[in-house]
């Protein structure tokens, strides 16, 4: 046997154990179900490994968790015969959490414990809540297949030692040495009650000693005779007529380490020329890993109720990552793959068919009437909801009506509104769906462009999610609406119209004052200048040319360092602002030019443009006020 090695936890996980400790005390008793779920986890994999290698049974094919205690020592043990760790997967599993979000989920938390209890329970706390009622935990582990064992012990104060140990049965032992005031868990009947509470559905045996009434110590006495106290059975294969909502929910926490109920759930079975049972949940609250690239999502699947695999992403496309749940397929092999999943007929059909059931039932939340839950679902998944309507061309129009938005109808309320409701308010001439992408929602909303859309009574979708520009590039119509951005040159139908009312007089003298601004500012900084009736109190406003990037995805470009082409405005001009008269007006070049270059720049400021020299637009804006005072 080897020495006795201490090492020092990762950072990230002395952090949280700490926070942990503290926030979720109300909550202490999910430390057992955290650390079932693991066991079971193990079992599973044991079982998925030994279907190609029956030597890792090591002649021990009868799986199953054992939980015991001890009065005198304190001490409480959850066990299992599953797959067992190395001392390096020790290390990896326990010592660190290999994870590039946690550092910004530490930073998330407040210090009030019912706000941290629920971000932790975002997080997923599985075998660090042993630490919310022991005081020194000690975990012994053997892989199956190999003959070394590993013992880890910790006080979970910042450090953990390792040693070698000798362990006659595979799996891990779990050893919770409690704290003062935990007696409540060195009592078979609490134990019990947590186990068909939380594990009731964990699809192995959970084990506990069977217990006598010793009739001279008048208490019960324990026997070395196991008895099992789950029903294990796994809940997907269950009718839904005998399950309950607590049921459901039970399994969903257990599967999620999230201490929130699940906003929903769906239950099929399908039998015919495919043979397969789903159980999906939509989940409350948002991950805090949401947006992690490296993160791995997807359902858990299962062949013939063989565990398979975690994370079986192609069950379920990127935009829907947030749906949990099972999938237990009778028409797959028992090796697959993640290989095999992506080019599988049964897996594509299942896929297509989980993908409709989730959209469908969205769909139905939305319509609802009391339209609250949708909300509150499209609070926490909206933005990659969104990123469906790139991603799954299939289901574009599902998608489209499940999409919320803000909108100036309403533009203290940020996206609520649904293209069905705004095609509802159009006008009967009304051809076209219009938008604007901005940084911010407050940037949209003030944007000059909209003047004369508000003047109209026009309703302007008002979009400001770094995905906007992605989206609004792929749905390009809805109920047979174009959908078209104001701040494009492209819209005649406005200009026309306006232009029908001038005189021959009217449109020489507004030609001349585009040519001389034209002419002032040079084709090196502008494209085109044009008189525009899109402004109503606004003197200018830049736009970009048909068929060019809009500046918003320009600036979002660079953001991300990408090297992109640069291109001209084009800068409309409002013929009936003071400004713009008083430019008409000059005949000096030199002040011709100042001038337009002010109103240039400005328009440039309004779209969120940064200057390339700030400073002399200042110097500029400086000599022209002086001037006027």
């Amino acid at each position: 046997m080897s020495a006795t090695e201490t090492h020092e936890f990762q950072t990230e996980v002395n952090q949280l154990l700490k926070l942990m400790i503290h926030a979720l005390y109300s909550n202490k008793e999910i430390f057992l179900r955290e650390l079932i779920s693991n066991a079971s986890d193990a079992l599973d994999k044991l079982r998925f490994a030994a279907v190609s290698d029956d030597s890792l049974n090591e002649g021990d094919e009868k799986l199953a968790i054992t939980i015991g205690f001890d009065k005198e020592a304190r001490t409480v043990t959850i066990s299992d015969n599953g797959i067992g760790m190395t001392r390096d997967e020790v290390i990896a599993n326990i010592g660190t959490i290999a994870n590039s979000g946690t550092k910004k989920f530490l930073e998330s938390m407040t210090g009030d414990q019912a706000k941290d209890s629920n971000l932790i329970g975002q997080f997923g706390v599985g075998f660090y809540s042993s630490f919310i009622v022991a005081d020194e935990v000690t975990l012994e582990t053997r892989k199956a297949g190999t003959s070394e064992g590993t013992r880890w012990t910790s006080k979970g104060e910042g450090e953990y030692t390792l040693e070698e140990v000798s362990k006659d049965d595979k799996g891990t032992s779990i050893t919770l040495h409690l704290k003062e005031d935990m007696d409540e868990f060195l009592d078979r009947f609490r134990l019990k009650n947590i186990i068909t509470t939380y594990s009731d559905h964990i699809n192995f045996p959970i084990q506990m000693k069977k217990t006598e009434w010793d009739e001279e110590a008048k208490e019960d006495k324990e026997l070395d005779e196991l008895e099992q106290v789950n029903k294990a059975t796994a809940i997907w294969t269950q009718p839904k007529s005998e399950l309950s909502d607590e049921d459901y929910k039970n399994f969903y926490q257990t599967i999620s380490h999230d201490f929130q109920e699940p906003a929903a759930h769906i239950h099929n079975k399908v039998e015919g020329t495919l043979e397969y049972t789903s159980l999906l949940y939509l989940p409350k609250k948002a991950p805090f890993d949401l947006y992690d690239r490296d993160r791995r999502y997807g359902l858990k699947l299962y062949v013939k109720r063989v565990f398979i695999m975690d994370d079986a992403e192609h069950l379920m496309p990127t935009y829907l990552r947030f749906v949990r749940g099972v999938i237990d397929s009778a028409d797959l092999p028992l090796n697959v793959s993640r290989e095999i999943l992506q080019s599988n007929k049964v897996v594509d059909k299942i896929r297509a068919a989980s993908v409709k059931r989730v959209l469908d039932h969205l769909g139905k939340m939305a319509k609802a009437d009391d339209s609250d839950e949708y909300h509150n679902f499209w609070d926490e998944f909206g933005q990659v909801l969104k990123e469906g309507l790139v991603e799954d061309f299939a289901n574009k129009d599902k998608i489209a009506k499940l999409l919320r938005f803000s909108t100036t109808h309403d533009d203290k309320v940020e996206q609520r509104i649904a293209l069905q409701d705004y095609v509802d308010r159009m006008s009967e001439d009304q051809e076209a769906i219009y938008y604007i992408v901005a940084d911010t929602h407050a940037a949209a909303k003030g944007s000059p462009h909209l003047e004369m859309f508000r003047k109209k009574g026009i309703e302007v979708l008002l979009l400001s999610d770094r995905i906007d520009e992605w989206l609004v590039s792929h749905l390009n119509e809805f109920e047979g609406k174009q959908l078209k951005s104001i701040t494009s040159a492209d819209l005649k139908e406005f200009d026309e119209e306006a232009e029908k009312e001038l005189s021959e007089e009217d449109k020489k003298q507004r030609e001349a004052l585009t040519e001389k601004v034209k002419k002032a500012l040079g084709e090196e900084l502008v494209q085109d200048v044009k008189v525009t009736h899109r402004l109503t109190d606004s003197p200018a406003c830049v736009v970009n040319a048909e068929g060019e990037m809009s500046a918003h995805m320009i600036r979002m470009m660079e953001q991300m360092g990408q090297e992109v082409p640069k291109q001209k405005p084009v800068l409309e001009l409002n013929p009936d602002h003071a400004l713009v008269k008083k430019l008409e007006a000059m005949d000096n070049d030199d002040t011709v030019k100042e001038w337009s270059l002010f109103l240039l720049e400005q328009a440039q400021l309004a779209e969120g443009h940064q200057l390339e020299e700030p400073a002399a637009f200042i110097k500029r804006m400086n000599s022209l006020l002086a001037n006027v005072a």
